[in-house]
């Protein structure tokens, strides 16, 4: 047992002490791919959606120097046809990306260090492990050597934060393209990959990137925020997951749906912030959890990038209406930027935003990420969005006291403002502009659309928050003839 060559089941054993749920189809998907054509994965997901957790199942279920069967023996993985068959059968190469860049910025080394830092570790492990070295030979002839042996075999590689250079060194080139060299050493070499490689499980915050138009690592088959297919149900936790949870701590689901739902896929429905829900039962509180989140810290610089009609585009999201987005042509990385549909597809993948492939539309999921978005953008003091926030509060403070010529003054100008001709007179547009205007909600309230009442549904109704004294705000948006009217009781 090594340190990052077969380290054992302890990690995993650790995380099913606590109040684990159940992942391990995940498993199941990858044994399908084992000495297959697609046995090169690459799983983003933002931080704090169970990318380590998996990571550390992974080792624990492949790694041939323990024995797991008490972790898996009662869990869903071991109701397949090929569970015994993969079980502890294979040497891991279990690599945290994070370690190595701590490791060289507290012995100032650089960042370039990072792949010769790894192959000293490795060859250190496999002579530990018994595994016979030869010197002079490099980590990748080592392998290949060992691999072909009968008590070798093919290794399973597991890389947990796969990205972290290319974030960490996101102004350093010959850092990123010395990484990136290093891992199309092991998977993209036809002397090597095939020979060594029995599966790889590479996980990070950010798809691979992109070497012009193409991923730079083109043989992995990557799964993201944008398209998970197959890996959608474990992004984070479903609904149904969720729901489980609430009944077994008495929590209300219908709270936790609000605060922490929001993320939609195709297949599965709904998709929670594992994070944020397990941290707001083990807390008995509901809460923004992002905040420690070292991705947090980015959302100011992200939301004040100079690109053309951005801050329009995060007063609308803010005021919750879902916005049009072109995914194309994104680098993958923090600084190469083309536009405005760049910084809202990497928010995508940072789990800012969440998009509907439908529709080709990003919204603010969830009321922890609105939060985070309001709490930016007071501190960013872009000018045009904080006239917008002054505005909207005053607008509340007339509507409350019955101001009808002032609120109708205001709902005008931004009608003109935000609506096409063609779209004046149309009721959807009528609502984005209500949501626009009153887009500071979140202070004192909570927002519901088509909200049953009585014989029909409210288009829009703001309750006021438990610690509020604020008035309920029920909004009928009526079409007559060729005229909008707004109704605000």
């Amino acid at each position: 047992m090594g340190i990052y060559l077969n380290p054992g089941n302890s990690g995993f054993a650790q995380i099913c002490r606590g109040e684990y749920v159940d992942k391990t189809g995940l498993v199941e998907l990858i044994n399908q791919r084992i000495n297959g054509p697609e046995n090169l994965l690459c799983i983003s997901r933002p931080r704090r959606f169970g990318k380590s957790y998996a990571a550390k199942m992974l080792v624990a279920y492949y790694d041939r120097s323990c024995n797991s069967h008490v972790l898996f023996d009662d869990k869903k993985i071991a109701e397949t046809t090929d569970y015994r068959k993969h079980l502890n059968k294979y040497s891991v190469i279990y690599l945290d990306i994070t370690t190595f860049i701590s490791e060289a910025l507290t012995q100032n080394r650089l960042l370039q260090d990072v792949p010769g830092m790894i192959q000293e570790a490795l060859l250190k492990d496999l002579a530990e492990c018994g595994f016979q070295v030869r010197e002079g030979d490099s980590l990748n002839d080592n392998l290949v050597r060992i691999a072909g042996q009968p008590d070798g075999g093919k290794f399973v590689f597991v890389i947990d934060e796969w990205d972290a250079v290319i974030r960490e060194a996101k102004d350093d080139p010959e850092a990123q393209n010395k990484f990136l060299t290093f891992l199309r050493g092991w998977f993209k070499n036809g002397q090597f990959t095939p020979k060594v490689v029995a599966a790889a499980y590479m996980t990070g915050i950010l798809p691979i990137k992109k070497d012009g138009s193409q991923s730079s690592i083109s043989e992995f088959d990557e799964y993201s925020m944008v398209k998970p297919l197959f890996f959608d149900k474990y992004v984070g936790f479903t609904e149904d997951e969720v729901r489980c949870l609430c009944e077994k701590n008495d929590v209300d689901f219908k709270i936790m749906k609000q605060w922490y739902d929001g993320y939609v896929f195709r297949n599965v429905g709904s998709v929670y912030n594992p994070n944020s829900v397990m941290k707001s039962i083990r807390f008995d509180e509901f809460d923004s959890y992002w905040t420690e989140t070292s991705a947090a810290e980015g959302l100011m610089d992200y939301i004040s990038k100079g690109y053309k009609a951005l801050t329009r585009t995060i007063a609308e999201l803010i005021g919750g209406v879902a916005v049009k987005v072109s995914i194309t042509g994104f680098a993958n990385d923090l600084t190469t930027f083309r536009g405005r549909d760049d910084v809202l597809t990497l928010m995508i993948h940072l789990g800012y935003l969440a998009y509907d492939a439908e529709n080709k539309t990003v919204r603010i999921p969830n009321e922890e990420i609105k939060l985070e978005f309001q709490k930016a953008v007071r501190e960013v003091k872009h000018e045009a969005t904080m006239k917008r926030l002054e505005e909207s509060n005053q607008l509340f403070f007339d509507t409350i006291h019955g101001k009808a010529d002032a609120v109708a003054a205001q709902i005008e100008k931004i009608h003109m403002e935000e609506t096409v001709p063609l779209h004046y007179n149309k009721e959807d547009s009528l609502r984005s502009v209500i949501k626009l205007a009153y887009y500071t909600y979140r202070d004192h309230y909570v927002q519901f659309e088509e909200l049953p009442g009585g014989e029909g549904f409210a288009d829009v109704v703001y309750f006021p928050r438990h610690d509020s004294d604020w008035t309920t705000l029920v909004i009928e948006l009526l079409i007559l003839r060729n005229l909008n009217l707004c109704c605000v009781s």
